[in-house]
């Protein structure tokens, strides 16, 4: 497990922003019966047909993560993604670092470390990472065993938070991910809720749906001189390249 300062987006792999507007309420206990299920599977129609309608995406994220009492961190940089199953986070603020998966291998690199982990793509993390819904290479009733309306707060009327209960075999990963969604299907923020009360949150803006990416984004050579850290050999090969 990476250190909290230094870990990837949500898991690892295993999970200047700009600011909120004005909270507005979802009114989720105002809904019943077949009207909720029914405003469920809109959203999850908007969100999933999004991902899956484009190649590639690109937006800007803020990222948030608190264990406990202890005081909350942010990052903040760019997302890229590309379909099938490749993305690239590349932290820009407070520490630049970069995660990146490639189809084959996910990339954590920390140029001020000089240190980059390697960890395998597995096909069974596909239902155990709310974040792999953006590469078009899972479903979220995969990902979720029950999803709900949240009744929580949302940043704007035309919003919809669900609720999502981890798939069984996801279930010591986390607790719960909460999913907010715009109008047209965006990903606006993502709250995962982790065993040992630890939380981190993702908010999503400025999305470019179709952006031409080059080939390059999605591929790490890592720099002369930097640790290689593979996580497939535990205590074992670590080199320098």
């Amino acid at each position: 497990m990476l250190p909290v300062k230094k870990r990837a987006p949500y898991q690892a792999f295993r999970v200047a922003a700009w600011g909120l507007l004005p909270l507005a309420a979802l009114g989720a206990g105002t809904l019943h019966g077949e009207q909720t299920e029914a405003a469920v599977a809109a959203t999850v129609k908007r969100l999933e047909a999004r991902y899956r309608g484009a190649k590639s995406f690109r937006a800007a994220f803020l990222e948030r993560r608190s264990e406990g009492t202890r005081s909350m961190q942010a990052e903040a940089g760019t997302l890229y993604l590309q379909r099938p199953g490749m993305m690239r986070w590349e932290y820009e603020a407070p520490e630049k670092k970069l995660f990146l998966v490639d189809g084959k291998f996910a990339w954590f690199y920390v140029p001020a470390d000089r240190t980059v982990t390697k960890a395998p793509v597995r096909e069974s993390a596909d239902e155990q990472i709310p974040l792999l819904l953006l590469t078009g290479k899972t479903k979220l009733t995969r990902v979720c065993r029950r999803l709900e309306l949240a009744d929580v707060h949302v940043e704007a009327a035309d919003r919809t938070a669900l609720r999502c209960l981890p798939a069984r075999n996801a279930a010591g990963e986390y607790r719960e991910a909460l999913i907010e969604v715009d109008a047209v299907g965006h990903l606006v923020r993502l709250l995962v809720r982790e065993p040992g009360d630890v939380e981190t949150e993702f908010q999503f803006g400025a999305w470019q749906d179709n952006p031409v990416l080059p080939p390059s984004l999605f591929h790490f050579s890592p720099p002369q001189g930097t640790a290689i850290v593979d996580e497939r050999t535990l205590l074992g090969d670590q080199g320098r390249e």
